[in-house]
Parts: structure tokens; sequence; C-alpha cells
């Protein structure tokens, strides 16, 4: 297990996260039908989306990320991952945090698993750090320090060896093994079956200075004696250019940028590895409808779009993972129909979160995991809303 995995694995779910969240914050503010209530406006966007930037780039947190350890488990992951989301006046119920954690994972899992080579991870990570650059541009400074975090991870990674990039590839990999989440983004592309594994295609650009499959030479004395030549059977196509792993520049991989934006459908593929010379076009296309009913699902949970219930179907049974007195707290508000509903008991009792310091330098919480004063306004108005589905 590689000790340098867990800030590249941070940075890019931080990432993921931050596209999932903008894509979602924009529909609402879209939406033709506001209401007073979870009505996010573009300001609320830009706050949510510079304090989650701040928080995952501060200067205390990356200096605790940075240090040779071992990768969290998803228990540990998820907590840290939760306090960051928190950091902002936004609020996300279990379900709602489940939903996101599973849509980061499977978009990082992905991206990690069409790298040409281990060391594109470090590419992968500057295209999500130019995406939040581009989702804070408004805010210098916090632009000045998501490049200064850029710089120290310039300087750690960049004379790292093949090798040790492999050791942390195999490390991600191995974190992500047994989660097999159907994405509808994946699926419309053919590239996730539905049992939730995925479909590699064998083709595409090799990485630069590699030559495209389909020789065979042999060498005596270092000198070339002979060549015979195969169809390999795929198409390969040979990069012209090197990735930049600067500041800035050209990453020729698209592994990394936002898939939910507004783009064509061929930059919208996160398999579209080749190389970017020309410029980008000007023409936007509709995005992905599978993509965006995925996200409107994530809105759900979050309580922006109402549930309709159906009034023919049977109300079956209910599981409470709540105690007794919060039960019947909860039945008082719901009314006398969901009172006669038939309730199967489960006590539940959360255990101790793991990394309690990395956790409380995440988000501004105190030591028992209660927001701090100041961070509850809006963000109690989506809570309360997600606690009513």
């Amino acid at each position: 297990m590689s000790q340098r995995t867990l800030p590249l694995l941070i940075i890019n779910l931080g990432g993921e996260m931050l596209y999932i969240l903008d894509q979602r914050l924009r529909a609402q503010d879209e939406r033709d039908d506001k209401t007073q209530r979870g009505c996010w406006t573009e300001d609320d966007r830009k706050r949510v989306m510079n304090d989650i930037a701040t928080t995952l780039f501060s200067k205390t947190f990356l200096e605790e990320i940075l240090k040779p350890q071992d990768v969290f488990t998803h228990r540990g992951l998820r907590t840290v991952l939760t306090r960051i989301a928190h950091a902002s006046i936004m609020r996300l119920n279990s379900a709602s945090m489940d939903k996101l954690y599973d849509l980061m994972t499977m978009a990082f899992k992905y991206q990690i698993l069409l790298s040409p080579r281990p060391r594109d991870l470090l590419l992968i990570t500057f295209n999500h750090t130019d995406g939040i650059k581009g989702l804070v541009k408004d805010s210098h400074n916090l632009v000045n320090q998501i490049n200064e975090a850029q710089r120290q991870l310039i300087e750690l990674y960049t004379p790292l060896s093949d090798g040790d990039f492999q050791l942390i590839r195999h490390t991600l990999l191995v974190l992500f093994q047994d989660m097999q989440t159907r994405v509808s983004i994946f699926l419309e592309e053919k590239i996730q079956n539905p049992n939730g594994r995925f479909v590699l295609s064998t083709s595409g650009p090799v990485p630069y200075g590699y030559e495209v499959p389909g020789s065979i030479r042999w060498f005596t004395k270092g000198r070339e004696v002979r060549r015979t030549m195969f169809p390999s059977g795929e198409n390969y196509v040979q990069a012209l250019n090197d990735a930049s792993f600067d500041l800035s520049g050209d990453r020729v991989t698209r592994l990394g940028t936002n898939m939910y934006s507004k783009a064509s459908p061929e930059d919208s593929r996160p398999s579209d590895t080749s190389n970017r010379t020309r410029k980008q076009k000007q023409v936007e296309y509709a995005p992905n409808l599978l993509a965006t009913e995925e996200l409107n699902l994530l809105a759900k949970l979050m309580g922006g779009m109402e549930v309709q219930k159906l009034s023919n179907v049977d109300a079956g049974f209910k599981v409470n993972l709540l105690t007794l007195e919060e039960y019947e707290g909860i039945c008082v508000v719901a009314g006398a129909e969901q009172q006669s509903a038939k309730v199967i008991n489960i006590q539940a009792i959360q255990d101790q979160l793991v990394n309690t310091e990395l956790a409380r330098i995440a988000g501004e919480f105190s030591e028992d995991g209660s927001p701090t004063e100041g961070h509850i306004n809006k963000g109690d108005d989506l809570l309360a809303m997600m606690d009513d589905i």
C-alpha cells in the first residue's frame, strides 16, 4: 500500500463533489416553479463552491493529508468528505450523502481504470484542480490558494518513479474494487454493465513516447536485425504532444474534467483521452439526458424536487432506524395515515467516527460533530426539507 495515495484520493473526490453540486445548484436556480423553501440563487451557489473549495485546499488541511499515511477506509473517507461538504451553508442528509458519495467514487474509479499509464493519475488530479479554479474564478485569493496547493502536489509527486505511481494506482483500485454502483450516464454510454462492472475499450490513444502496437522487432547487440508486422485488431492513435504537469497547460487527457457541464458529445465522454491541440468548439450542446436524470434523483434526495405519492399503492411496511421517541415525533407531524402503517423498529447506533482530527479540520464543527455557530442559517432550511422526505 502506498502512503502517498491519500492526497490524490481526497482532491479528486472533492473535485467530483464540486462538479455534481455545482450542476445541481445551477439546475435548481433555473427552475421555473421556484418556491421560497429550498430556493438557491446564483449567489448561494457561488458561496457553496467557495466555502467547500476553501476548506478542501486550506493550508492546515493540506498539511495533514500530505503527511505519509495509509489510505482511509470508506467510512473514514466518507466522514471527511461529509465534513468538507458541510463547511458551507448547505446540509445533506444521510441518503443524499450516500448518493453523492456513490457518484463521486464511481466516476473516479472509471478514470483510474482508463488511465493509459500510472503517472496520468497526476494529470487527472490537475484536471480536477483546473476545473475547481474555473468554478471559483471570481475569487482571486481562492484561485491563488489552489495554485499554491497544486505547487505542493507538483513538488511532491513529479519526482516519483513510474513504479511509485503504479503502487498508488494499485492502492486506489484495491480500495474501489468492491464498489459496483450503477450510474445512468455510464449505462447509457454502454461503458458499464447492468451488474455495475465497467466495460473498458482496448482502443484509443497510446501514451506519449510509446509506439502503436503492431510490430515485433528483434535486436542483436543493440541493433535491430528483423521486424515483423501484425494486425493489432484495434484502433490506436499515437500522441503527438506530451501532457503538461505544470500549473497550467494542455493536459491532453479529458479524464477528470466536468462531465456534467454542457459540452459536445465528443468531449463529454470520460474515456476521451485524445490530445486537444485545436481550439475547443464554441457551440454548446444539450447535456446527456440520462445524466440529468441521475442528478434529478440526487435533487429529490436533497429536497429540491417534490416526490409525488401514489394513493393507490399499498403502503406495506416501514423500517424505522430512529429511536422510538424520534419516530413518535415524526408520526405526529406526518399524520394518522403514516401512523397506521406497520413499522419494523431497528435500533441503529452510529459508531464513533474515525479520524476526528482531519474531520474537525475539514469543517467548522465542534468535538461532538455538531456545526458551530455561524454555519446554521439557510442550510437549516435545506436540512429540514430533506428530513421531511
